[in-house]
């Protein structure tokens, strides 16, 4: 298969964090991530979060569709979105906000920068 059209087979490469302690709000969500693709400013992939509340802020865009879980967004101005599953949704560069996970969320994303 070449390298302009492939299938995801697989999840990818794991990798474990947490949002940087100054950022969480509350709760202490733990995030898996698994990478499928990596380069030219495009990363995609899945990810995990368990429960808990941290600030975040966006300099690229992302693509999300949630695929299990509730998870709420909510920009600095108080307008949110809860989201579930099939849900899909786009994080602007320039957004700035909270994410809280309430039941624990797997998301697909695509971010470019």
């Amino acid at each position: 298969m070449s390298d302009a059209l492939f299938r995801i087979t697989t999840l990818g490469e794991v990798e474990h964090d947490a949002p940087a302690a100054d950022r969480i709000i509350s709760g202490s969500p733990q995030f898996t991530t698994w990478n499928v693709e990596d380069r030219d400013g495009l990363y995609c992939g899945t990810w995990r979060s368990t429960p808990g509340k941290w600030r975040i802020q966006y300099d690229e865009w992302e693509y999300c569709r949630i695929l299990e879980g509730v998870s709420i967004i909510t920009e600095d101005d108080g307008h949110s979105l809860e989201l579930r599953a099939g849900d899909s949704f786009v994080l602007r560069p320039g957004f700035r906000g909270t994410w809280e996970v309430v039941e624990t969320t797997t998301k697909e994303y695509v971010i470019r920068l």
